[in-house]
């Protein structure tokens, strides 16, 4: 069965949100959520490196070093998505999983350059994106109306 353009949509923005945007759609303390600007580079409106960068820097508050060190990790990450996005050979269930594994790894990567009170932050956020997530996909708040 076909799934309907929200739902990949949805799976798109998961990807953001997961990893290459920590701070897309997160909380600002006592603000109003984030989200990524139309034409930021990358895919559908998706941040690019420099920009999931500099809006990481704000919410973890992260050195010159940390930046340095997770400047690589987030491009290669970019690259690695959009040559998945381009591999027409894969099923969409391969490539959802493939996805899923580069999110995870970089997931990993990145916690390692944050000290504690920061990876503490950033799994906060991603807790709640993946809850989020999946409210919009139970058909919650903003997610597809219920399907009969």
């Amino acid at each position: 069965m076909k799934k309907p353009f929200s739902f990949r949509l949805q799976s798109c923005v998961l990807a953001l949100c997961l990893v290459g945007g920590a701070h897309g759609f997160a909380q600002e303390p006592g603000g109003a959520p984030e989200t990524a600007a139309p034409g930021g580079g990358g895919h559908r409106g998706m941040m690019d490196p420099a920009q999931q960068l500099e809006g990481m820097t704000k919410r973890y508050n992260l050195s010159a070093d940390q930046q340095t060190q997770l400047k690589p990790i987030l491009a290669q990450q970019q690259q690695q998505m959009q040559a998945l996005r381009g591999d027409s050979s894969l099923s969409r269930e391969d490539r959802m999983a493939k996805m899923q594994s580069i999110r995870a790894d970089t997931r990993t990567r990145i916690e390692a350059v944050l000290n504690d009170d920061q990876k503490k932050q950033f799994e906060a956020d991603q807790q709640r994106m993946q809850e989020r997530m999946q409210q919009r996909g139970q058909g919650g708040p903003g997610g597809p109306p219920p399907q009969q």
